[in-house]
């Protein structure tokens, strides 16, 4: 049995930290030495079509995707080093996906509660207490005995997103959460995440959604081809992106 990872006490560098990071699948070069600091608050929005290496990179960071080279760093834990315990490091980072993974013979209460319990091993009333909790934060306080066959889309998601909010995370990953909704129920979605973010919840978000990112993020990186080819404040790279690709992408979307 591995001995528990806890982060040096007092520890105030970057929450993640990607050094040269690079993902092939089979001769597919997905990610080619990408590099990114990410740090405590901070809403780092990643943008770029599809097949760039967005969602790829955003997997890795938890190690769904085992990276082929390079390093990843949550606060002063290597991701990626063998001898690390994922299980104890995945504890640390909540990640809502593009579809909702609810298991659908338990409530919404009963969703939030299953991880606390299997993983944390937090008493059934302490497990209900934060699931009530969470899922009050995102506005499904009246739906908490739902299942989700019940529960629109957008509602779904939210329980998703108070499941991981429901595990102390030190950073939240979100890979185009709203891009399965319909265009009603975005909304919702996008505002619990505005309210994480304006709590101070370090944040990468993975999303077409560009009025979010000129509002909330506080960088937005550009990617293409595997690399970042382009990143800064929102308000500089939406309104005058650098590189050619960037104005490219940007010109077609907004």
């Amino acid at each position: 049995m591995t001995d528990k990872i806890e982060s040096t006490p007092g520890y105030e560098g970057p929450i993640v930290r990607i050094n040269n990071l690079r993902k092939c699948f089979g001769e597919v070069e997905v990610l080619r030495d990408v590099d990114m600091d990410v740090q405590k608050g901070e809403v780092v929005v990643i943008l770029g079509p599809s097949g760039s290496g967005k969602s790829t990179m955003l997997r890795c960071v938890n190690r769904l995707e085992e990276p082929t080279g390079g390093e990843i760093w949550l606060e002063d834990i290597k991701v990626n080093d063998p001898k690390t315990n994922i299980n104890e490091v995945r504890e640390r980072i909540g990640m809502v996906f593009q579809q909702f993974n609810l298991f659908p013979h338990l409530t919404a209460k009963g969703n939030v509660m299953l991880a606390q319990r299997k993983v944390l091993k937090r008493s059934k009333a302490e497990a209900e207490r934060v699931a009530m909790e969470q899922l009050e934060r995102v506005g499904l306080g009246d739906r908490v005995d739902y299942y989700p066959a019940q529960l629109s889309g957008g509602q779904q998601q939210r329980v998703a997103i108070a499941r991981s909010l429901a595990m102390d995370p030190h950073v939240m990953l979100f890979d185009e959460v709203t891009s399965a909704l319909d265009p009603e129920l975005v909304r919702g979605v996008l505002d619990v995440m505005k309210e994480l973010a304006q709590a101070g919840m370090t944040m990468l978000v993975v999303t077409h959604e560009m009025g979010f990112a000129r509002e909330v993020a506080s960088r937005a990186v550009f990617m293409d081809g595997g690399v970042i080819v382009e990143e800064g404040p929102p308000a500089a790279v939406f309104d005058n992106p650098q590189n050619e690709r960037t104005q490219d992408f940007l010109g077609h979307i907004t």
